[in-house]
C-alpha cells in the first residue's frame, strides 16, 4: 500500500510543477471575421436575394447548412451546402457565390487569419 502512495505522490508532483506560467505577451486577442455594412444580418439578406425558390424541388420544410472559409484577403472558399435536398444545397451554393462583396478577415493576435463560418438556412415549400 505504501508502494501506490509512493507512485501517485511521484505522479501528482510532476503534474504540479509542470504548470507553465502564462506572460501577458502570450494573451490571445481575437477579432473574429465580419461582412462590412450590416454584419452576418446583411450577409443573410444577400443570400435570400440571391435565392431562387422555383430551382428547388420537393415538399415541405427543408433544411441546409452553408460551410465557407473566409480567406485572408476576405473572399470566400470551400463553400458546401450540407442538407437533405440536393437541389436546395445547389440553390444556396449558387446564391452565396453571387455575393462579392468581401468580409473583413478574422485577426489573432493582430495576424490575419482564415476564419470558417457556418449558415444555418431554412425553407419552407408550401
Amino acid at each position: 500500500m505504501k508502494k501506490l502512495y509512493f507512485i501517485c505522490a511521484i505522479l501528482l508532483s510532476g503534474f504540479a510543477f509542470s504548470q507553465e506560467i502564462i506572460k501577458e505577451a502570450d494573451i490571445i486577442t481575437e477579432q473574429i471575421a465580419e461582412f462590412p455594412d450590416g454584419g452576418a444580418t446583411k450577409f443573410r439578406q444577400l443570400i435570400a436575394d440571391n435565392f431562387r425558390e422555383k430551382k428547388v424541388q420537393g415538399q415541405g420544410k427543408e433544411f441546409c447548412e452553408l460551410a465557407f472559409v473566409i480567406e485572408l484577403d476576405g473572399s470566400l472558399s470551400n463553400i458546401k451546402a450540407n442538407g437533405t435536398n440536393d437541389s436546395f444545397n445547389k440553390e444556396a451554393i449558387r446564391a452565396i457565390s453571387k455575393i462579392k462583396t468581401k468580409w473583413i478577415p478574422a485577426k489573432i493576435n493582430g495576424e490575419l487569419v482564415r476564419y470558417r463560418f457556418r449558415i444555418p438556412l431554412n425553407l419552407d415549400l408550401n
